[in-house]
């Protein structure tokens, strides 16, 4: 998988590219393609600012994390991104998508006399 890792205000060290794609292989237990992801550090006047933009067959996945301290907002970011693939793997088995209101029954009940 090629990341994308690009900065605004900073340069990307080797320790800052190997920490995003340690946190991104924590993505592959949910076993979905992840396509081109793309990864965007930019130095804040209040701390760091981590962008994300991956795209799935799914649909895209987008997140964004503020912290003082860089490595903790790829940390948060990745987190964001990880509940937004928890919530599409599983969105089939949700209780709304379970039944249909179409497939319900509705029979009229008989007067009991």
């Amino acid at each position: 998988m090629t990341i994308n890792i690009t900065s605004k205000q900073m340069d990307i060290t080797e320790a800052i590219r190997q920490h995003v794609e340690d946190r991104l292989a924590k993505l592959d237990k949910w076993q979905a393609h992840l396509i081109n992801p793309h990864i965007v550090l930019s130095k804040d006047p209040k701390g760091f600012v981590a962008d994300a933009t991956i795209s799935t067959p799914n649909g895209p996945l987008v997140a964004s994390a503020k912290h003082i301290d860089m490595y903790a907002a790829i940390n948060e970011l990745i987190t964001k991104l990880e509940r937004q693939l928890n919530k599409v793997q599983h969105k089939g088995e949700a209780r709304r998508a379970a039944t249909c209101v179409k497939d319900v029954n509705l029979e009229p009940l008989e007067a009991e006399e």
